[in-house]
């Protein structure tokens, strides 16, 4: 059999698939021939199924480097349930646990072995490493090596030495969801990746439906009060830039009669691990947590995620967004900005980084490129352009504009009907002038001055720091001297995160031209940039609040606003069934009702309503194990619907 068939019979057996999803099939025969690779891959695009096919196949051992411990037991827990032996080693376990899965993984008697990074430091596991066949390392999360990436851990650094310190070198699989090309080049160099076979499969999710809405502050947990009244039934992560607001708006739900639980870094790590466990086995239907919440986070039926404040970056906001709909189905990621948001982000980075390892100009580096980093998220509140297209073309993929017909983001006539800007839910203002004479001002001094710099020239100012430039004699001096400077600093920041403008990295940022200047001196050019919130939002939830509570549906935007799927009422009455089902046997087991399965799977089986082993097996996502432990109870619950249905 050859290795592309033997690839296909596994997954076929353990998950229940009949073909790869795009870029899969590639990397597991890449590494099924011995190649590294290096995988970039959308949340819920099935990186996991890479690495965990060819350690089906493969002799030996797979190990898995995944960042975080209170995540692994899930992990194994899933793979273990679709009939592939796994493991973990962690600090969760005592030394004599530890040495027993050790044993079992050195003879042979597991397949995948899941640590965290710290945990290749250790002589006992070094010896271990050394005298057991390793025949594939899977890296997880791989951007957290860089130091380019929102993520970045000191500890991730040693993998590369652990590497280089086998007798064998196995190959290496690093695989992440965010990571721009120089985060790419960080990962393939610090890992020590030969030759990979690189994969990028894009980073569009066109089940998500990404809405912004501007909102002042004291209005904020009235709207999410509202949202969350209207989706009872659904699972989310609402995310804050504070611990203090984790608590208070969490205390607030659950005071407004919704059941919510915090999370964050400071609490007590067994009533951390008590609230993840409770949202993953769907005893709290809504978390309320800090970015410490959710790396690797694999609970696949979370319907919305909310930031309540603006996150630091686009990578940042994907990693976190991103969390919603990992099964496929429709899910919405809504982002609540105001100015003020900006101002404490700028604070923050202003007061960070003092860090004795590095000298006070690699700080202001860091610093310099922090700032960036937080102007593409900026540039993502104030876009008026398909919020879809602005996040994959901040990560180089440049989605094709629909004429119409649809594009590979689903778009028809030029909307991607995905994003609240493809249906105008924002007012505008013209800003084609401002950019046009900052554009012409680029070019006036060779592209050789920072933003600041612009700014000045363009209102005229006589600064000190400007003369060398001699810019009265510039044809954009004084041009824009009757426009507000937080205006032309916001249309210079917005056109760098639409690719007319490009800003150096290095402790000089310099404003240059981007891939799209030359559209910016066409006749037929027009910019525009956000001006208000949607129109009706504010007035909404100011009367949810007169009234006491947070029923709103025009607050939270509670219209379905996509769907890949419109079941008719028996599927959907069925599905519902199959759900309770599903967290029946999910308690009666201990483990989370996704990990038995998916809603996707569950709607699949809500169509095809199987009733023999052959019909289930021909249910998405169901494989050969799951049939052996689930397929019996699911069989008589959908025999049970049916015949209701005919009498």
């Amino acid at each position: 059999m050859t290795a592309q068939n033997a690839a296909l019979a596994a997954l076929r057996q353990y998950y229940g698939y009949d073909s790869f999803r795009p870029g899969q099939q590639g990397i597991v025969e890449a590494l099924l021939a011995g190649r590294d690779v290096l995988g970039v891959m959308p949340t819920g695009a099935g990186k996991s199924v890479c690495y965990q096919i060819p350690a089906a196949l493969l002799p030996g051992v797979t190990l898995v480097i995944s960042p975080l411990i209170s995540l692994m037991r899930d992990q194994v827990d899933a793979v273990n349930d679709i009939g592939l032996p796994a493991a973990f080693v962690n600090t969760t376990q005592d030394m004599d646990e530890q040495a027993m899965v050790l044993a079992q993984a050195a003879a042979g008697q597991i397949k995948l072995l899941y640590v965290a990074p710290e945990r290749l430091e250790t002589s006992r596991f070094r010896d271990f490493a050394a005298r057991t066949p390793i025949s594939l390392i899977a890296v997880d999360e791989a951007h957290c090596v860089s130091q380019w990436g929102q993520d970045f851990r000191s500890s991730y650094l040693g993998i590369g030495e652990f590497i280089a310190g086998l007798p064998q070198r196995p190959p290496i699989g690093a695989f992440t969801a965010t990571a721009t090309e120089r985060v790419r080049q960080d990962i393939i160099g610090l890992l020590g990746l030969c030759d990979p076979a690189i994969t990028v499969t894009g980073f569009d999710r066109p089940n998500l439906y990404f809405d912004v809405v501007k909102l002042e502050t004291k209005y904020k947990v009235a709207w999410v009060a509202s949202y969350i009244a209207e989706h009872a039934d659904e699972s989310g992560i609402v995310y804050c830039a504070t611990r203090k607001n984790t608590e208070d708006i969490a205390a607030t739900l659950n005071d407004m009669g919704h059941t919510a639980v915090a999370y964050h870094g400071g609490m007590n790590a067994d009533v951390r691990e008590k609230a993840q466990r409770d949202f993953i086995t769907d005893k709290v239907p809504v978390v309320v947590a800090t970015n410490a919440f959710g790396m690797g986070i694999d609970k696949s039926d979370v319907r919305f995620v909310i930031h309540y404040n603006m996150p630091e970056s686009i990578e940042a906001y994907y990693q976190e967004a991103g969390r919603a709909g990992r099964d496929g189905e429709p899910s919405r990621c809504t982002l609540l900005w105001n100015e003020s948001d900006i101002v404490t982000r700028r604070r923050l980075l202003d007061s960070d980084y003092e860090n004795d390892r590095m000298t006070p100009e690699q700080q202001e580096i860091v610093r310099q490129s922090k700032r960036r980093l937080l102007d593409g998220m900026i540039g993502y509140c104030r876009t008026t352009d398909c919020l879809h297209r602005y996040m994959t073309r901040y990560f180089g993929q440049e989605l094709a504009a629909a004429a119409g017909g649809t594009d590979t983001a689903g778009e028809v006539n030029g909307k991607c009907g995905a994003c609240s800007n493809c249906e105008s839910t924002f007012a505008t203002t013209d800003v084609t002038q401002v950019a046009r004479a900052i554009s012409r001002c680029v070019h006036d001094v060779n592209q050789r001055v920072g933003s600041g710099k612009i700014v000045k020239i363009l209102r005229g100012s006589q600064a000190q720091d400007l003369a060398w430039l001699n810019p009265e004699q510039l044809p954009t001096f004084g041009m824009l001297k009757d426009v507000n400077t937080a205006l032309i600093r916001d249309v210079l920041n917005q056109m760098a995160t639409d690719g007319y403008l490009s800003i150096a990295e290095g402790r000089l940022p310099i404003v240059q031209f981007g891939v799209r200047a030359a559209e910016t001196v066409a006749p037929g050019f027009h910019y525009e940039i956000k001006k208000v919130e949607r129109k009706s939002a504010s007035r909404a939830v100011q009367r949810d609040m007169r009234a006491g509570g947070a029923t709103g549906a025009e607050a939270a935007g509670s219209g379905a606003p996509f769907s890949s799927y419109v079941p008719d009422d028996d599927a959907e009455a069925l599905f519902q069934k199959l759900r309770e089902l599903r967290r029946t046997i999910a308690q009666e087991i201990g483990k989370p009702p996704y990990i038995v399965f998916s809603d996707k799977t569950l709607r699949d089986m809500a169509v095809i309503r199987p009733v023999t082993n052959a019909q289930f097996l021909a249910v998405n996502g169901v494989g050969e194990h799951k049939l052996e432990l689930y397929g019996k109870c699911f069989m008589e619950a959908v025999a049970a619907f049916n015949a209701g249905k005919t009498q």
